[in-house]
């Protein structure tokens, strides 16, 4: 069967290309693609100006000062927020996700092992994939929608298990295994500590999971999606996040702030320790933001969370917060340095009985959330990310040398 073309919709033929035609390398872009729109999202959004971010039509904040982990999680993955029926049928479809899987159990010795120096974010991605394959997880390309979203469950329900057993085996305890009946972030200290928690302190870390749960186009929540645009497996875009996380630059911050504080030691040592590293050009963790031009939302949040526990080293935090933006006002004016959240977030979570070293990991164990629900919303739009780089080598084609 033949057919003919109206010459009226004919596609016309593409004009030739110009020696002066812009190319994608041309177009100026800032370092760091600071402020580019890669991309439209209808899960969070941050407005450093303001002060304010949201997830999907809510404050974040106020998510995290009147709702439960659960419910967030509900939200970002399932687009709404639970009544009282909806939040019991999501903790009994997540709560027994919490296991870890057979083939994982004899594996996790090893791992623990083999990262001890690098703590239990190290061996975190190599855990998860070895659940996933045990799993049965497939690329999000040929995967539908309603898989994936069993996929990020699992995954997300799992990676505070695996944290905390790596966390135990590497100083030489065992595992806990998880309760059930806990929420999330009690379950997260039980497994960690071995003890049910206060309710306070349960409570306060749950707020600061809530308030990192996502924070817009972060580097590793893009690294993820950028991941998730080839079609690649949901837990191969949360190993690739993990690896943008573990940088100290992100959010490897909370335990470096602590030891600011720790450095210092004592109320007459803050001026001078923090103006010798203000003029040598060093960088004050705790401080500062790509984003916010005033106060970060959760850095107030958590202060509030720190003094509602009280105690010497939470007066020390406020003095030493005071004194720094001070100093930086001074030094550094018109900058707009304010405190961010790892500040506070190191002192509520040592307050909370965490160690250093696991900082990270809860941070992670946050994230993993709002990446899973931006991997599920790249994963429905099959345009790879495929941006362009400006060469600046030398001048080509050169001649190849001959042998």
């Amino acid at each position: 069967m033949s057919t003919t073309t109206d010459p009226a919709q004919a596609p016309t033929a593409a004009p030739a290309p110009s020696a002066q035609a812009a190319q994608p390398a041309d177009i100026e872009v800032p370092r760091g693609l600071k402020g580019v729109v890669v991309t439209e999202t209808a899960l969070s959004d941050v407005r450093g100006l303001e002060g304010f971010y949201h997830y999907r039509q809510y404050s974040a904040i106020e998510l995290a000062e009147r709702r439960s982990l659960e419910d967030v999680w509900h939200l970002l993955l399932l687009g709404e927020l639970p009544d009282a029926a909806a939040r019991a049928a999501f903790h009994a479809r997540t709560a027994p996700l919490r296991r870890l899987p057979e083939a994982l159990r004899p594996l996790l010795p090893a791992l623990a092992a083999a990262t001890k120096e690098a703590g239990p974010l190290a061996a975190l991605g190599p855990a998860l994939s070895i659940a996933a394959a045990d799993r049965g997880i497939r690329p999000l390309y040929d995967t539908a929608p309603e898989q994936r979203i069993e996929d990020a469950l699992f995954a997300t329900a799992l990676v505070p298990t695996i944290l905390t057993a790596l966390h135990r085996l590497q100083h030489g305890e065992q595992p806990v295994e998880p309760r059930e009946d806990l929420p999330y972030a009690a379950n997260y200290l039980y497994m960690l500590t071995g003890r049910e928690p206060a309710p306070a302190e349960a409570r306060a870390i749950e707020r600061y999971l809530i308030a990192t749960v996502d924070h817009g186009f972060n580097a590793s929540t893009f690294t993820a999606r950028v991941i998730a645009s080839t079609g690649a497996d949901l837990v191969a875009c949360l190993v690739g996040g993990l690896g943008a996380l573990s940088g100290p630059l992100h959010g490897g911050a909370p335990s470096r702030a602590l030891d600011t504080l720790e450095a210092i030691g004592t109320p007459d040592r803050i001026d001078p320790w923090i103006r010798e590293r203000v003029l040598a050009g060093e960088r004050i963790m705790g401080f500062g933001h790509p984003v916010y031009r005033t106060d970060d939302p959760r850095s107030r949040m958590l202060r509030g969370v720190a003094e509602g526990f009280g105690g010497d080293l939470v007066d020390f935090a406020v003095e030493v917060e005071r004194q720094v933006l001070a100093i930086l006002a001074e030094l550094k004016p018109g900058r707009e340095l304010h405190t961010n959240v790892e500040f506070y977030a190191g002192v509520v979570m040592h307050l909370c009985g965490l160690p250093s070293e696991m900082f990270t990991p809860t941070f992670a164990a946050a994230r993993a959330i709002g990446w899973s629900a931006n991997i599920l919303e790249q994963a429905a739009d099959s345009k790879i990310i495929r941006p362009a780089a400006r060469y600046v080598g030398p001048p080509v084609p050169q001649p190849v040398p001959s042998r």
